[in-house]
């Protein structure tokens, strides 16, 4: 140690690795002598190792040598392992773990080393974790616990800051996550030590808000003072949104954390898209979906999704409606805010890009959902008010109630009333004043889809409305005209939906032509309603083979009308959607209708569709040039 100091003027980088080797030779003495010989006590050796540390770092000062500040960390790292008793006395070893990294601290006012920094912010809390861990979920070492922890924390945070701010450098990717791991570790030890404490369960709120304190605090100081550039401000503001964020789903439940969640979101966009803070953009990203889902675990704790109705509530007067209602509000205002053009191109484009569709489309599925659910709550309050006892319970006698079960048929059909007049609403805001190319192909996909299930389930629904109405299956209730009377009303709504469908594909939203697309939906669902009105009419006036007889002459004469349209309009598919309309006629007629039909009304049917034929081949042979001039434009 004497030659290094003596030749430290001449020859700098030689003497440092004599001083290097010599501390290491002087741990190890040391530890050679207490342990293998017992030539000295602990408290000797202890305070020994605690000089040579001291040594260590004053000569990596002198010398700016960081490796010799590696030895010495290693060294004082190694002491209370090396020198233990087994005496299980952890206030003594985390005490001098905290002298030492407040020593570190010092030395990061002087020099920014980081490898030194990173080696001691590692083994410290690996230390800690490795006992805290290991220990069982009891109050044993509570108060300890919690102190070194929050000390390690603070002097790491300040170390951290402390180099940046005094030379005014920028906050690096390195920085950025020393931060967030060494605020993230100490929350989760923290949040592990309390939960485990029954007497503490109910602080855990407090101490996350504790922790966004802590960071604002900071970043106030930082603002005000004015001591490093402002992408640190906005990195610790944005922890103080974290940790907000995070501390009310501890404390509280339902849907105060959908809106808290919302309106963080909400003004977080705002902030980072107009006010051109990326950061605040960023963090607003994951918020949008962690509020989206929240009101989707909201939606389904309140309502019953399994079985079709919602559980008992006022209907609009209730806290989901509420909180679906600041999401709306939130969402919208976000949505105008997306489309406003910004100077500043994004830092993540792929995200922007990803919200130019998610807004939206998850602002209209709230607005769908949140007042089908009302309308559902609506007509289960109704069959509840229906409700009548017919035996109370008696011993081992269940009591028995009997409902008006026509509201829960009356129910699915007004909602499929609500997706009608949505889907066009949407619809015709679309073609009238968005004029968006992307949503008029989702509005063909939603309109093709709600087409569909109103003409095979929406249809049979209704035909259940009239089963209820003309054979009541209570006694005790009595069934309205109402029940067919709606049957028109949905109608009218389905056919304001086709007409929003012609409205779209006359529109130049949608790029491709669907002209051919939109004759099949259109001519298919006239077919499929008059079908369904015709056994409605028919099974009112008390007919027995409505399925057969008039089936088989209205699709008769509708292929005679197909065949007449294709003519008049030169419209090759619908000539040939009346061939096959009538072929599948035939093979009902010939598979299925003959033998259930009477004599009479077979001479009926077999004419009707004779004579149908003769007018068919009648058109063919008169407009046939129509049909060859058609052939040779496609040729």
């Amino acid at each position: 140690m004497a030659f290094a100091i003596k030749l430290k003027e001449k020859y700098e980088n030689f003497s440092a690795v004599l001083v290097s080797g010599a501390i290491a030779i002087m741990y190890f003495i040391t530890y050679a002598a207490y342990d293998f010989y017992s030539l000295i006590p602990q408290a000797l050796a202890f305070i020994l190792m605690v000089i040579f540390t001291s040594f260590t770092v004053i000569a990596a000062i002198k010398y700016n040598k960081q490796v010799i500040a590696h030895i010495g960390l290693v060294g004082a790292y190694a002491v209370p392992f090396l020198l233990s008793d087994g005496s299980g006395k952890v206030g003594v070893l985390f005490t001098y773990m905290a002298i030492i990294n407040i020593g570190i601290l010092i030395l990061s006012f002087k020099k920014y080393w980081k490898p030194l920094f990173y080696a001691s912010f590692g083994l410290t809390w690996i230390i800690f974790l490795s006992w805290r861990l290991d220990l069982s979920s009891d109050n044993q070492f509570f108060g300890l616990a919690l102190f070194f922890s929050s000390v390690f924390f603070t002097t790491f945070y300040v170390t951290n800051l402390a180099y940046k701010i005094t030379r005014k450098e920028i906050f690096g990717f390195s920085d950025v996550v020393i931060l967030l791991l060494n605020s993230f570790i100490f929350y989760g030890i923290g949040y592990f030590i309390l939960a485990n404490n029954k007497n503490s369960v109910e602080l855990l709120g407090l101490f996350t808000l504790a922790n966004a304190v802590i960071h604002f605090v900071v970043s106030l100081i930082i603002y005000k003072k004015e001591l490093a550039d402002r992408n640190l401000f906005y990195m610790i503001l944005a922890m103080v949104i974290t940790f907000i964020t995070m501390a009310v789903p501890v404390q509280l439940d339902g849907g105060w954390v959908t809106i808290f969640w919302t309106v963080e979101a909400a003004v977080l966009f705002y902030v980072g898209r107009l006010k051109n803070i990326a950061i605040y953009e960023k963090l607003s990203f994951p918020l949008i979906f962690l509020a989206f889902f929240s009101l989707l675990e909201d939606w389904v704790k309140f309502n019953d999704f399994y079985y079709g109705s919602s559980i008992q509530g006022t209907p609009i007067v209730n806290v989901g409606f509420l909180t679906a209602c600041i999401f709306i509000m939130s969402f919208s205002w976000m949505l105008m805010v997306n489309r406003k053009e910004t100077e500043k191109p994004a830092e993540w484009p792929w995200m922007r890009a990803i919200l130019n569709y998610a807004i939206p489309s998850i602002l209209l599925l709230t607005i769908y959902v949140t007042f089908r659910l009302e309308i559902a709550k609506y007509f289960s309050s109704l069959l509840e008010a229906t409700k009548l006892t017919l035996h109370q319970r008696n011993g081992f006698d269940d009591a028995r109630y009997e409902f008006n079960y026509n509201y829960e048929i009356l129910k699915t059909t007004w909602l499929y009333i609500y997706t009608l007049f949505f889907a066009s609403a949407i619809t015709y805001f679309n073609i009238k004043k968005l004029k968006n190319s992307e949503l008029a192909i989702a509005n063909l996909v939603i309109n093709l889809v709600v087409v569909v299930l109103f003409l095979t389930h929406g249809l049979l629904v209704l035909s259940d409305l009239r089963g209820h109405y003309l054979l009541p299956e209570s006694k005790y209730f009595s069934i309205s005209a109402f029940n067919i009377g709606i049957r028109y009303i949905s109608i009218a709504f389905f056919a304001l939906l086709i007409i929003q469908c012609y409205q779209l594909q006359k529109s130049a939203l949608l790029k491709k032509d669907f002209r051919t697309m939109f004759d099949y939906l259109l001519y298919i669902s006239i077919l499929w309603v008059i079908s369904s009105e015709l056994i409605n009419i028919l099974d009112l006036a008390g007919t027995d083979e409505s399925y057969k007889l008039g089936l088989s002459i209205l699709w008769g004469v509708y292929s005679l009308f197909l065949i007449s349209m294709g003519l008049a309009k030169n419209k090759k598919h619908l000539r040939i959607g009346a061939m096959v309309l009538f072929g599948i006629t035939l093979v009902k007629l010939f598979f299925y209708d003959i033998y259930s039909l009477s004599t009479i009304s077979k001479t009926i049917v077999f004419v009707s569709l004779g004579v149908l034929l003769l007018i068919i081949s009648f058109l063919y042979n008169k407009y046939k040039h129509l049909i060859i001039d058609d052939a040779k434009n496609e040729n």
